[in-house]
């Protein structure tokens, strides 16, 4: 069972012309929009806040690079750039969830840079997007089988080689393969207790790191303290590629997007489920970041650790082996329910642009279950992906801060595309019940800006000297895309587009029966 979009889509932008979104049914605004409603809308306001904030998730993100922040930059890099960044990307999510508002489909950034710009806008946007989620389902779930090495390491004398640490990883995409097949109700259930989860984990983990411990770092230390292990000279290069750890976690909001045709009052809740996972995540990040840091007893042994981790090795010398491992298993633990998140908001979108007739073969990714009401081939092609992403992990150490890039570098630009789009639509463009008003303009240029900088920013080389092992990747990896994606517009550009309002009938019904649609 699935939806196609009216098949003759007009080639000119279509601007919502119905204000007064609160109110009206949101099955009779996606039909509007133009496509039929096929997922199961089973997912309340604070449901979609939590898909976010599982995709951001403070204890996958935050721990999963912060040996990354040790080197570059330091705890000085690490606080002061989670503070900058978290602004400024609370800007891009604000002037984001407003055009999200006005456009609440499965499609997302790539169905509204269509609508604000033409097809072109949007099959890039959506590519980008495309991107950036099967690279972070790839960069969550490695970090969550790189944390369970380290737990087996503390808890068994577990040696976690390359090889498996990338079994572990494998395990771990096929449970989330299998946890969304289920439908979206045990995906909604799974990201509300995320959340408390995540938030009991960080006080848990930091108030014990207070009190236990008897030695910790001095406020000095933690808020200036300026280390430089990259290679490079320029203290200011270090510490601008140093953002990477909080960008990087700062990812993924779009998720309420993607799950907007399976949520109630989508117009305004999938709105509200961006800005919300967003400043929630950026005080709690904040609070995990100064509790770890403030605990390192000695700084050279935690970035050398033997268990490859990090924050792994912060929580053995301040708490013992024991205490170590029960914490590191609340993270392992978050780190998981964020993936799971991930795997969610990606197939969702491989759905939407399938629905729309972008990927190859996509009338297989667009097929949604009858029993569950679920894209369940969307599900298997985005773990598979993500796998396959992954790979180079086993040959090049580095080879994982390159997939965390590619996540940045694929999906920030796809952030600020509809933002850039809807400025320059100006008074033609009709917000949705949720919106910015005077702001809109001012925080939709701040977000513009902010996301070009950071594009550049984390398309240069992290290390030097600069070899194949140290080299940047994501900027390959952003060129690829962009050269098979142009390539695949002239052989597909026929067959993609979004549709302009409902054309569905008794006729039509019949058509996709009989294609096996729905």
């Amino acid at each position: 069972m699935s939806a196609t979009p009216d098949p003759s889509p007009s080639p000119s932008p279509s601007l919502p012309a119905s204000p007064g979104l609160l109110q009206q049914d949101e099955e009779q605004r996606l039909r509007e929009l133009g496509y039929r409603p096929v997922l199961a809308r089973r997912m309340g306001g604070f449901g979609n806040f939590a898909i976010s904030f599982s995709v951001i998730s403070i204890l996958s993100g935050c721990m999963t690079l912060y040996g990354f922040g040790l080197n570059t930059g330091g705890p000085a890099v690490m606080l002061w750039g989670w503070a900058g960044v978290g602004l400024f990307v609370l800007c891009v999510g604000l002037a984001l969830a407003e055009v999200t508002s006005a456009y609440p489909t499965s499609g997302a950034l790539y169905y509204m840079a269509d609508r604000l710009g033409g097809p072109r806008w949007g099959w890039y946007t959506g590519w980008l997007n495309l991107l950036g989620l099967l690279g972070a389902i790839a960069g969550i779930d490695y970090g969550a089988a790189l944390f369970a090495g380290a737990f087996a390491n503390l808890q068994w004398g577990f040696t976690p080689t390359p090889g498996k640490t990338m079994l572990i990883f494998c395990a771990i995409l096929l449970l989330h393969a299998v946890l969304n097949l289920f439908g979206v109700r045990l995906v909604s259930l799974l990201n509300s207790i995320s959340v408390w989860w995540h938030l009991a984990g960080v006080a848990l983990i930091v108030g014990v790191l207070a009190i236990v411990p008897d030695h910790h770092r001095s406020a000095s230390f933690v808020f200036t303290k300026f280390v430089n292990e990259t290679g490079w000279h320029n203290p200011v290069y270090v510490a601008a590629i140093g953002l990477l750890l909080a960008q990087y976690t700062f990812s993924g909001y779009d998720a309420s997007a993607h799950l907007s045709e399976e949520t109630s009052q989508a117009s305004v809740s999938a709105a509200k489920g961006i800005v919300r996972s967003i400043w929630a995540s950026w005080i709690a990040g904040f609070v995990l970041l100064a509790g770890l840091t403030f605990a390192i007893q000695d700084y050279d042994a935690t970035r050398n650790t033997a268990t490859g981790v990090p924050p792994a090795q912060i929580l053995l010398d301040g708490l013992g082996t024991d205490g170590a491992s029960a914490l590191l298993l609340v993270v392992i633990i978050a780190q998981l329910f964020c993936g799971n998140a991930e795997v969610a908001a990606a197939s969702r979108m491989v759905f939407a642009f399938s629905r729309d007739g972008a990927l190859p073969g996509s009338h297989l990714w667009r097929n949604v279950s009858g029993r569950t009401q679920t894209p369940v081939a969307a599900v298997w092609l985005s773990v598979v992906v993500a796998g396959v992403l992954a790979l180079p992990s086993l040959y090049s150490a580095t080879a994982y801060n390159a997939v965390t890039a590619i996540n940045v570098i694929g999906i920030t630009p796809a952030y600020a595309i509809p933002v850039l789009l809807r400025l320059r639509a100006g008074d033609r463009f009709q917000p949705g019940p949720w919106q910015l008003g005077r702001w809109s303009k001012p925080i939709g240029w701040i977000a513009v800006i902010w996301v070009a900088a950071v594009t550049v920013l984390f398309c240069l080389p992290q290390a030097s000297p600069v070899t194949v092992d140290t080299m940047n990747y994501a900027s390959v990896a952003l060129a690829v895309v962009l050269v098979l994606a142009s390539v695949w517009w002239y052989v597909a550009r026929r067959s993609y587009g979004t549709p302009t309002a409902a054309a569905y009938g008794n006729d039509r019904d019949q058509a996709e029966l009989a294609e096996g649609i729905i």
